[in-house]
């Protein structure tokens, strides 16, 4: 099998940019630093050049071009890189009587160079230039000279090695490239540990995904440091402890599931064994308890999928009246049989919330109250807002939860009476607290005064200018249906 090529490793690939982005910030500044040193040297010989020819003797005096230019050249001292020579008619005819270091001042290349200058001048000022020779670049001077009364044209030239003035430059420019190599090659040093440091929560976290799996999801990212990557840690670290969170919560359901359709399936089977094919009334009541216990699968999968919905996001935040919000909710368990149900009291005020969701938790309540309440017993509803927090609750008059019991009725499939008499799914808690969690509230379940229960929402709110109806809710859609007895 064909294997795919290994990619380059983020720290090798950020080592490089650093030493790339380095290497091209000493090359642009030794460029630029050396150019302005190369320019002033360059300036320094013009100068001293200038200088030889504005201090030379005038011509008054001058009885020829040759004699001028002997009087001006011979008693020139040599130097290994710079000379001068006097030209008449072209040709280099007068020398220092001490001759010249600097054999290039005789180069064809040179007196032609400086000739070609002056030929090229149209006024009678020095000429400056530069022109390679076999051994190096040389830089020159020419100044063009006439006596009255001699025919000949002379030049008084002069020139400099520009390779042995460059010299100091040429050093400094090893020395750079020399610290600038060793600067890169600490730098590559420096950083390929930085780096390996730097990246480390990334390997972490390339190791943490290969461990998480489905059956083990402890696995954490240490974290480690102050930056952007040892957030992208926290993060990762979140985002797992939510994943696991919600596995968990999945599988928790899926085993409550499985335990609670363990009953209704074995139920039917059991009475479909037994059930005598010839007796037309043994047919017909076992098929209406198979219709029953179906039905109770089937609303047991009905309030699953709204659980499924109340944990998720689809929540429509709006501003709402929770006295408006009361009297709709009065309304609807007015539809409930079997209980009297009056509004106690009606909070004036509105808060943020999904006034579908809170209907339906709230209506959920009150059903709960009558299914598990004595028949024509009362039962009161009301809101209060008080501060930061709006509470709507239910109040019976039953036989009350234990002080034991009332976190575990919160949770799915929990009951207090484990009896069959009374049907439902055990989920309508559950789902009550969904909602409330959903508004980052709670519900929770307290003492009737005389006994009994009371089931209140808390949900925080705050303060808007202006209140506003609620969407409306439809009963249908809301409440849930009683469950037949059997």
């Amino acid at each position: 099998m064909k294997q795919t090529p290994r990619m380059l490793s983020a720290r090798v690939k950020t080592l490089g940019a650093i030493l790339l982005v380095a290497c091209a910030g000493l090359i642009i500044a030794g460029a630029i630093t050396f150019s302005i040193q190369y320019a002033r040297s360059i300036d320094a010989v013009d100068d001293r050049l200038h200088s030889k020819v504005e201090s030379l003797r005038p011509l008054a005096d001058a009885e020829s071009v040759e004699a001028y230019l002997d009087l001006i050249v011979s008693g020139y001292l040599g130097a290994q890189n710079e000379g001068v020579v006097g030209l008449v008619d072209g040709a280099p005819v007068v020398h220092p009587d001490a001759g010249n270091q600097f054999v290039d001042i005789d180069d064809p290349a040179l007196v032609s160079a400086a000739l070609a200058s002056l030929a090229r001048s149209s006024g009678s000022g020095p000429v400056l230039g530069t022109v390679p020779t076999d051994t190096g670049d040389v830089r020159y001077i020419a100044q063009g000279l006439r006596v009255p009364g001699d025919p000949a044209e002379g030049v008084y030239l002069r020139a400099v090695d520009l390779d042995v003035e460059l010299t100091p430059v040429a050093a400094a420019i090893t020395t750079y490239v020399l610290s600038a190599v060793a600067v890169m090659a600490a730098l590559g040093f420096a950083s390929w540990f930085l780096t390996g440091r730097l990246l480390s929560p990334l390997r972490q976290l390339r190791e943490a995904a290969d461990a998480v799996s489905f059956d083990d999801l402890g696995t954490r990212v240490p974290e480690e440091g102050d930056h952007e990557i040892a957030d992208l840690s926290r993060t990762m670290n979140s985002m797992l402890d939510r994943l696991e969170t919600s596995v968990s919560s999945q599988r928790q359901l899926l085993d409550d599931i499985r335990h609670e359709l363990k009953t209704p399936i074995t139920i039917i089977r059991g009475h479909l064994e037994m059930m005598d094919v010839e007796d037309p009334a043994d047919v017909t009541g076992i098929r209406e308890m198979g219709i029953s216990e179906l039905d109770r699968l089937t609303r047991l999968v009905d309030d699953i999928d709204l659980l499924s919905s109340a944990q998720g996001d689809q929540f429509e935040m709006r501003p709402i009246d929770v006295g408006l919000l009361t009297e709709r909710v009065g309304e609807l368990t007015a539809g409930l049989p079997g209980h009297p149900f009056s509004i106690v009291h009606r909070a004036r005020g509105v808060f943020i919330g999904d006034a579908d969701r809170l209907t339906q938790a709230w209506l959920q309540l009150a059903e709960n109250a009558a299914k598990y309440t004595p028949a024509g017993s009362p039962v009161e509803i009301g809101s209060e807002l008080d501060g930061n927090e709006v509470r709507l609750w239910v109040r019976d008059h039953g036989a009350g939860i234990p002080p034991a019991s009332r976190r575990r009725i919160f949770q799915r499939f929990a009951r207090v009476d484990t009896s069959r008499s009374i049907g439902g799914s055990g989920l309508g808690l559950a789902i009550v607290e969904a909602i409330a969690h959903a508004h980052e509230g709670s519900c929770d379940v307290t003492d009737t005064p005389g006994g009994g229960a009371t089931f209140t929402i808390h949900v925080p709110a705050g303060q808007y200018p202006a209140p506003a109806v609620p969407t409306p809710v439809r009963a249908g859609d809301v409440v849930l249906q009683r469950e037949a007895t059997t």
